[in-house]
């Protein structure tokens, strides 16, 4: 059943992509909002009850309806499956961005890529060199791959719909409150994301190790992620440049001037082939999830 709801939620994803802004990150934001405004008064203490009504409630309804379903109408139990993958993962969330910027820069279209790049991350990119937006897009297509797609399944897997939903929830708000304009709010949120992703972000990271090149990702993942201002998302980067055998890091020239960053990854500079390679990385790793699961359900099947 696991199987067949998460192969069915990425074939509905890619047919008929989910307005993400509409119909998750706008409500959820005013969710947020509301309990902001009752429980924000800077305190730690008060960021964790937050955190804890914010979610906590929901997955623990997503859990009984599971429960509920699968022992009472196992067909109900696979559609509910099917609509919390499809409103917690988001291929599309990352993909159409990197596609447009993989294509712009194919084009020689510079200004463009950056604009693309810059809507996608964020902030300005407008002083980036190609190979700049090239490395930085990379980067965030790995940081997207796992967040939407890879650590949402992981959470499905291991506790069905209500592990999809715990993970996403735990992502907004360990996002939108662990910023720094949050504060001591923001602490609880912050660490328990850290906490929840831990597995599942080394879990992706094996993966891309295991589609890629298998050693240098391992030695860049060991000798470099330490060094990343974030050393989980260095777990993440490291072993995905590793597997691509690409060098990403190092400074870029944004609008502040120059940006040293730790160099991560062995080999060339990124240029638009390697983001080519990150697409194959990406899917390669998709299929490997899926034969994963395959294996278990026919053993489990045959036992």
């Amino acid at each position: 059943m696991t199987l067949f709801s998460i192969v069915l939620a990425l074939i509905l994803e890619q047919v008929q992509p989910l307005a993400q802004q509409r119909f998750v990150l706008a409500p959820l934001t005013r969710y947020a909002h509301f309990l902001e405004e009752r429980f924000n008064d800077g305190q730690p203490r008060h960021g964790r009850i937050a955190w804890l009504v914010a979610i906590m409630p929901l997955v623990a309804l997503a859990l009984v309806l599971q429960i509920l379903l699968a022992w009472l109408q196992p067909l109900l139990a696979l559609v509910l499956g099917i609509t919390v993958l499809y409103m917690t993962m988001g291929f599309r969330q990352f993909s159409h961005h990197f596609t447009d910027i993989h294509l712009a820069l194919r084009m020689g279209e510079l200004a463009r890529a950056r604009t693309l790049l810059g809507e996608w991350r964020g902030r300005s990119c407008d002083r980036l060199s190609s190979q700049e937006v090239a490395r930085l897009a990379i980067e965030q297509a790995l940081v997207d791959s796992h967040r939407h797609v890879f650590a949402p399944l992981f959470g499905f897997v291991l506790l069905g719909p209500a592990g999809a939903l715990l993970y996403r929830l735990t992502l907004f708000f360990g996002t939108r409150w662990g910023a720094s304009d949050f504060g001591a709010f923001g602490e609880f949120s912050r660490r328990a994301l850290f906490v929840i992703d831990w597995l599942p972000l080394r879990v992706s990271a094996a993966s891309f190790a295991i589609v890629g090149d298998f050693e240098d990702a391992v030695y860049c993942w060991r000798t470099q992620a330490s060094g990343w201002p974030d050393a989980s998302t260095g777990v993440l980067l490291a072993s995905g440049a590793g597997a691509l055998g690409v060098r990403l890091g190092l400074p870029v020239n944004d609008l502040n001037g120059i940006t040293d960053r730790p160099e991560l990854g062995l080999g060339e500079e990124a240029d638009v082939d390697f983001m080519q390679s990150m697409i194959g990385l990406v899917w390669r790793t998709l299929v490997l999830c899926l034969l994963l699961l395959a294996l278990f359900w026919v053993a489990s099947w045959v036992g």
